[in-house]
């Protein structure tokens, strides 16, 4: 079993890479790499494209059309009762919601398809194509999109790891060496003891998010309370529910950044509009939304902080689980059933995911201005790559190892 879908998860990712070096026709894919060299939007994009926007390949738009659905997905079933019904219903309804998610990917590729046409129009970097070839282009990149959302499906279901998380984290190592090799040009005299300080520091910010991951709060849960004939005190099994400090893995960064590119994004066009207003909306956005500004930090980290306690909401459910403590007959020692577990469930959830999402929140900046202090460059991808990588291996190894420890129990059944 942990065979093939080691051999399946390999055949995904070769496929992933192939479809990430087909060029789009008609494109000067040079022009486009020194455009890339000076946008960190941009370098975001290719991120979450695997290496396909700096190729301007059939996977250019990657998975943030995607990512963005997803996002208004989960804001739409907290305010729509109907879907929130249908959030609760089960694998039936969490395949229907992926379902929605991805139809509305369709129209966000489509609107990101031309948006990104119409700004690299605007900085002469593509002639103006006729509607046809306009069409051609916008539909091309939407399937593009649309087909590696549906890798990144496969590969959950049938690989290793979470399939989104997965296909970026494959497009950041394969930018690793390219990075090592511009990181050893930095080297001279003056900067090779920062350097040696940045890579000090790079490795405590590893370990960390490495601790953060793995650390969880563990509330003692007692089952089949009794009175025992041979004891005088009451007898019962004592288990525990363990909370993890992150319940949200690395999606929150994923999330956050996908928004807090958008008014970089849109600068350009604007200050190129000939409307005094949107011109001068787009110069503040240009001077003050670089990945080295405060504003851009600030609200990098609030959405970061915010998304954690948005996704955790949804991977851990205070009344559900409370309910089921009751069902099964069990109790938390000191806190009653009921409501009252429920409270007590949430308060503690509350006060691990302030420090879990604070924590994630001064990470996912700390490589920007890190980078800036140290005279390294713009650093703040990689702070998202490191997180990315960091997290996805562990899930990964903690996959694994269920798959070889389910394995040995059929085995030993058998």
């Amino acid at each position: 079993m942990l065979k093939k879908k080691l051999i399946f998860t390999l055949f995904v990712i070769v496929l992933f890479r192939i479809l990430a070096n087909i060029p789009v026709p008609g494109v000067d894919i040079s022009a486009i790499r020194s455009y890339l060299a000076g946008s960190a939007v941009f370098g975001v994009l290719n991120l979450f494209s695997g290496g396909g926007f700096s190729n301007f390949s059939l996977v250019t738009l990657g998975l943030g059309p995607y990512i963005n659905a997803s996002i208004i997905m989960q804001v739409f079933t907290v305010v729509v009762p109907k879907l929130e019904e249908l959030s609760k219903e089960g694998e039936f309804g969490r395949e229907k919601i992926n379902q929605y998610t991805k139809i509305i990917t369709i129209p966000i590729a489509l609107l990101q398809a031309y948006g990104m046409y119409f700004l690299l129009m605007k900085q002469q970097i593509i002639t103006p194509l006729p509607v046809i070839n306009l069409v051609v282009f916008m539909l091309t990149l939407t399937g593009g999109s649309m087909l590696l959302t549906w890798i990144g499906d496969l590969l959950t279901e049938k690989g290793i790891g979470n399939g989104i998380s997965m296909l970026i984290f494959v497009g950041i190592v394969e930018r690793l060496p390219s990075g090592i090799s511009q990181f050893y040009l930095l080297l001279n005299a003056e900067t090779i003891l920062r350097s040696l300080a940045f890579l000090g520091l790079a490795l405590v910010v590893i370990a960390c998010v490495v601790m953060v991951n793995e650390a969880t709060r563990n509330i003692p849960v007692e089952y089949g309370r009794r009175e025992s004939f041979s004891q005088k005190t009451p007898a019962g099994v004592t288990s525990s529910l363990p909370i993890k400090v992150n319940q949200a893995g690395v999606i929150p960064i994923i999330f956050a950044i996908s928004v807090v590119m958008l008014p970089n994004l849109v600068a350009s066009p604007l200050s190129a509009s000939g409307n005094p207003a949107l011109a001068n909306l787009g110069d503040f956005l240009l001077h003050n939304f670089t990945a080295t500004s405060v504003l851009y930090n600030v609200l990098y980290f609030v959405l970061v902080v915010g998304f954690t306690y948005f996704y955790t909401s949804f991977q851990f459910d205070p009344v559900k689980i409370a309910d089921d403590i009751k069902k099964r007959g069990g109790f938390i020692p000191g806190v009653r059933p009921g409501k009252n577990t429920t409270d007590y469930l949430r308060t503690i959830i509350n006060r691990i995911t302030l420090g879990g999402a604070c924590f994630l929140g001064l990470i996912a900046i700390l490589p920007s201005l890190a980078g800036s202090y140290f005279g390294l460059g713009n650093m703040a991808i990689g702070g998202t790559g490191l997180l990315i990588v960091v997290s996805v291996v562990l899930e990964t190894v903690r996959q694994i190892k269920s798959i070889k420890a389910t394995k040995s129990y059929e085995n030993f059944l058998n």
